[in-house]
């Protein structure tokens, strides 16, 4: 029943979608708390002046979150209509993220992953624009300089470049190397102005400082955090669900969707060896990997022929996102 609300295609949807963003932050916005950054990691050249300006306002943070992460969720929706990576018409895909991120209440105030997450959607809508692309090199220049940017505020999502040059490969029937070139040269351009900026101001040290720690300072918010190691538990049985249903579909997909879904599983890969290997790269770094999930789960809620599993599997995820709202407080 819940379900089947939030697959409505009705416009009027969208204040309900707001309403369930609104919920799950509800606990930060009567209790503003900033995030407990490490030393270095809101230091990110695009992301310090907003932490400067925002750091002794607690409750415009966790608003601004709120906002970003219906944004995201927005910016996803406009992915999957436009690429059709769901066959079924529908705004699931916006719910299935929000009740997502609405889990994970550790982060639910401002926090640079959230800006990057944003030029990774777009540096992902710019990537699958150039199948069938007779001339994709603006596309591929702009995929690289979205995340670029991105990194310039969350520096450990440089971790999916990688991604995108096999995205290159996945997506072009006729490579040149020239592509990949194009890639490359889109991503370095915002990085060398920033360090063109940092070596002017007398910089250059903290800069590199900043980039270093976020990489080996060591970060675990999952250490004898039970209830967020359950949820991820689910999380991760749902993808697997989700990729056995993809694999069933597969042979009668259309080719692009085929690809457009392997280069999301090839972002998830990147960013999942940035969770696990990356010491700096902790439960932010699962925002990244939720963005491509969460068209996989929604492909899931919406395909699946039994009407019980599947309003029992959402209506488990929605209440493990709900139990999570308090379990910071029950186990302390």
């Amino acid at each position: 029943m819940i379900l089947r609300l939030l697959k409505s295609s009705n416009p009027f949807i969208y204040i309900l979608f707001l309403l369930i963003g609104t919920l799950f932050w509800m606990g930060s916005l009567i209790q503003p708390l900033p995030y407990s950054f490490f030393d270095g990691e809101n230091n990110n050249v695009f992301y310090y002046p907003i932490f400067k300006i925002t750091a002794k306002l607690p409750l415009l943070q966790v608003v601004l979150s709120l906002v970003i992460v219906l944004f995201l969720a927005f910016l996803i929706q406009l992915i999957n209509s436009r690429y059709a990576l769901i066959k079924a018409r529908t705004k699931l895909p916006i719910a299935v993220f929000i009740i997502f991120a609405g889990g994970f209440t550790t982060i639910h105030t401002l926090h640079p992953v959230f800006f990057g997450a944003i030029f990774l959607l777009f540096g992902i809508n710019s990537l699958f624009s150039i199948f069938n692309n007779p001339k994709p090199h603006t596309e591929i220049f702009n995929a690289g300089l979205f995340i670029s940017i991105g990194t310039l505020f969350y520096f450990n999502l440089i971790v999916v470049l990688p991604a995108f040059l096999f995205a290159i490969s996945i997506l072009r029937r006729e490579r040149n190397w020239r592509e990949f070139l194009i890639l490359i040269f889109g991503f370095v351009i915002p990085a060398l102005f920033a360090l063109s900026y940092a070596f002017l101001t007398d910089q250059l040290n903290g800069f590199f400082i900043t980039f270093q720690r976020n990489i080996v300072t060591p970060v675990n918010y999952l250490s004898n955090n039970l209830p967020m190691l359950g949820y991820l538990i689910l999380l991760v049985l749902l993808t697997l669900i989700g990729s056995a249903k993809i694999l069933t579909q597969y042979d009668s997909m259309k080719v692009s969707t085929r690809k457009y879904y392997l280069v999301l599983l090839i972002i998830f890969i990147f960013s999942m060896i940035s969770f696990i290997f990356v010491p700096g790269a902790s439960l932010e770094m699962l925002v990244v990997s939720l963005l491509t999930v969460t068209f996989l789960v929604s492909n899931l809620f919406t395909s699946i022929e039994s009407g019980f599993w599947r309003e029992l599997l959402f209506t488990l995820l929605l209440f493990s996102a709900i139990f999570m709202q308090f379990a910071e407080r029950m186990f302390g």
